[in-house]
């Protein structure tokens, strides 16, 4: 038995609203540029910390959208819920991108501008 860390270079959280869901599992209603957000993953999950990351919604299953967003995580911490391993934290919004435009706004991990 090992110890079990995913490491995303992404934060990927369900569309707003899901059922069965809590609200920091969820993406925000209005996401908003320069707002900070609460998340909620379940699993020990590592995050980078010293520069933007994607937002992406999921459906489930590793299912990702486009990015929606640049954000930058600033704090993420894991803890227990019922015996099982999850990461909390928030994250703040840098630019919240046009869902029309289809230009390219990540390479891997690196922001395009």
């Amino acid at each position: 038995m090992g110890i079990q860390v995913e490491f995303n270079p992404d934060l990927a959280l369900r569309r707003f609203g899901t059922k069965g869901r809590l609200e920091s599992e969820c993406l925000p209603e209005n996401l908003k540029q320069g707002k900070t957000y609460e998340f909620l993953k379940k699993g020990q999950r590592n995050y980078w910390l010293e520069g933007e990351i994607p937002l992406l919604e999921t459906k489930g299953d590793q299912q990702l959208s486009r990015p929606l967003a640049s954000i930058r995580i600033l704090e993420a911490s894991h803890f227990l819920i019922e015996e099982q391993p999850h990461t909390k934290g928030l994250y703040k919004v840098i630019e919240v991108f046009d869902p029309n435009n289809p230009d390219i706004k990540f390479e891997s991990y690196k922001r395009v501008r």
